[in-house]
């Protein structure tokens, strides 16, 4: 499994205007931030471009893109690059998924260049899904002093899930 490459493909879609932007989300994201973690696939959150003609965007753009390049689905219907199941969630699915595109930040794997959310947005996102793997990951990100807490609870207040954090144990 070579991320490197899967990155560089990802790239590659942008740069073909098969989607507009793109960043990094999930475990993959948060071990540019912490002690790496394992994981099944990569989440790469974007902005798809509505095909000519089309007013909505779809994946199947994105998978015949990626099938005519030797990349195939597999079994949960996610492409599979350079070995890594990747998982193209949208962006704009929510306001906190779309701030954290919009202040993602760049980092550099092996030459690639990758737009990838921030450690904040990471964990205001674990902590608002809420699965206990994300509480993990939650209390990792904390365990490890990866955030700046005076960013992330301004955060968590923009997208009004202060006072839950306020009354739930993991403050």
């Amino acid at each position: 499994m070579n991320i490197k490459e899967t990155f560089a493909v990802i790239n590659k879609m942008q740069a073909d205007g098969i989607i507009s932007r793109f960043a990094l989300g999930g475990a993959v994201a948060a071990n540019f931030y912490l002690e790496p973690v394992d994981t099944q696939d990569v989440d790469i959150f974007v902005v798809l471009t509505p095909a000519p003609g089309q007013l909505l965007a779809s994946l199947s753009l994105v998978h015949n893109y990626l099938e005519q390049r030797g990349f195939p689905l597999n079994r949960e219907g996610l492409p599979v690059i350079a070995g890594w199941p990747v998982q193209l969630l949208p962006a704009d699915a929510n306001p906190l998924t779309k701030e954290a595109l919009e202040q993602s930040v760049e980092h550099n794997v092996g030459g690639v260049p990758i737009r990838v959310f921030t450690a904040e947005h990471l964990a205001a996102i674990a902590f608002a899904v809420g699965r206990p793997k994300d509480k993990r990951r939650l209390d990792q990100f904390r365990e490890e002093k990866a955030l700046d807490e005076s960013r992330f609870s301004q955060i968590l207040q923009r997208h009004r899930l202060y006072d839950r954090w306020l009354a739930s144990e993991g403050h």
